[in-house]
């Protein structure tokens, strides 16, 4: 067990931790994941000491090259952490001192943790943002390909889970995709926020040794240096703002995943999931499961709780740095590889779907067009809402009868409005239906063509911020 002394913060204290407070206390267990954050935090660091006269340029070298090593050594899996290595700042000071000897005790000189720890994760969410983005476009790249390939394929489209009005296939994967394009939208605007600099921010009030922060934020290839150092050692917006960010993409994909395990079902049948994306019954050998989608939907759950988690530590603290904050690596590293994982698999189910256009188009029914009725007599001359009424008798008459729309003859509809002609045949048929809806964003094929490249065109211009 290591003394206090031996700890960064150890000079005040005597004797040693109580062993469950410093497991308690110990966040090396996933924090380590920011060691290369870590490092090229300090590199930059000591180059700013170096400016400032705090530290030789010998000195800097041996500390560069020191981290170098370490670097390596993480890269390599050939790092070993010890019981006394409270964090990764600790660890790679420790394994610092070790290689170099007396000059790795300079490196911390005006740095606090409060300070070093949020330019790590900066820079670690920075990175991966980045890295959801390259999965995210590649998601919405799959289902737009997907929609441009099958653009003549038409099934029921739903409200409140009922039958409404018959769309194509495309429309319902561009649907969904949209709404993608907005998530890759809104992380890159978040990556804007959270690259901004904290380094040289102190515990609380600063730093007073000519720390130059602008040759600390040309280093790391930050955007901006932050305006106030006490809420730049403790805000944690960025992680609030990418944990929402997550949930609300996971929501999108729940979303989808919701629609194809419904389509998905013997009673519907438009779709059937790649083996590679189902599983089997241990009881019933029958069974085919879309557990990747009800994977995907209950990851959504679990990101939720984690934002929500994270909210409740942070509207409870009083300014500036409290160890509460210890709870945001956790939140943030399990909602990245939640979503990461996420992603990848969505990607693999949509680009390996099977759909069955007969069963699609079998569900398509004539009830379905009352609101072309409605449409056709307003292109007669008659205002919508007297319209919409005679659209309802129509319906009501044909199930008085027991049969389909389409069955109704001329004469029947006559007696429910003289603007009935024999023109109104060729309401019965669907893709007359889907292509009447020619307006931008609607599901005539025309229009759907459109979205499809306007996507394209989004993907083109979308870069990684």
């Amino acid at each position: 067990m290591a003394a206090e002394g031996d700890k960064l913060w150890g000079g005040r204290f005597v004797g040693s931790i109580d062993p469950i407070m410093e497991m308690f206390n110990s966040s090396v267990s996933y924090d380590q994941r920011m060691w290369s954050a870590d490092v090229r935090g300090s590199q930059a660091y000591v180059k700013a000491l170096e400016k400032a006269g705090l530290v030789s340029k010998s000195e800097m070298e041996q500390i560069v090259t020191g981290l170098d090593q370490i670097h390596e050594e993480w890269s390599l899996g050939t790092f070993v952490l010890t019981k006394a290595d409270e964090d990764i700042h600790t660890a790679n000071e420790r394994r610092l001192k070790e290689l170099i000897g007396e000059p790795a005790g300079k490196l911390h000189t005006g740095r606090s943790r409060n300070d070093q720890v949020v330019t790590d994760m900066r820079l670690w969410l920075r990175d991966s943002c980045s890295v959801l983005s390259l999965h995210l476009t590649r998601l919405i790249r799959t289902m737009v390909d997907r929609a441009a390939i099958e653009v003549d394929i038409l099934f029921p489209g739903y409200t409140h889970m009922q039958r409404a009005q018959p769309i194509r296939w495309s429309h319902w994967i561009l649907s969904h995709a949209v709404a993608l394009c907005r998530d890759a939208d809104r992380l890159g605007e978040i990556k804007k926020r959270i690259n901004v600099l904290p380094l040289g921010s102190g515990a609380i009030a600063g730093n007073p040794l000519g720390i130059d922060r602008e040759l600390l934020r040309k280093e790391l290839k930050f955007d901006s240096v932050s305006l106030n150092s006490m809420d730049a050692t403790s805000e944690r917006d960025f992680i609030a703002e990418f944990l929402f960010w997550a949930s609300l993409c996971m929501t999108h994909l729940s979303k989808m995943s919701e629609d194809l395990i419904i389509y998905s079902t013997k009673e519907f049948s438009f779709v059937t999931l790649s083996d590679s994306y189902s599983t089997g019954s241990s009881l019933m050998p029958q069974k085919k499961n879309p557990d990747s989608l009800e994977l995907i939907r209950s990851k959504a759950g679990r990101v939720f709780g984690r934002c929500s988690g994270f909210l409740m530590t942070l509207k409870g603290l009083p300014s500036t740095y409290n160890k509460d904050l210890q709870e945001d690596k956790e939140a943030m590293f399990d909602v990245y590889d939640t979503t990461c994982a996420v992603l990848q698999v969505a990607s693999g189910v949509i680009s390996t779907l099977q759909i069955n256009k007969e069963a699609m188009e079998k569900a398509l029914s004539p009830d379905m067009l009352a609101t072309d009725i409605a449409y056709y007599l307003v292109r007669k001359g008659m205002p919508f809402r007297q319209a919409h009424g005679v659209s309802g008798k129509v319906v009501q008459l044909a199930e008085t009868k027991g049969i389909t729309l389409n069955k109704l003859s001329l004469e029947d509809l006559k007696s429910i409005s003289p603007l009935f002609a024999s023109d109104v045949s060729k309401l019965w048929n669907y893709t007359n239906s889907v292509e009447q809806y020619t307006a931008a964003g609607g599901t005539a094929k025309s229009s759907v063509v459109a979205q499809v490249e306007q996507i394209r065109n989004w993907m083109k211009n979308h870069k990684d911020h």
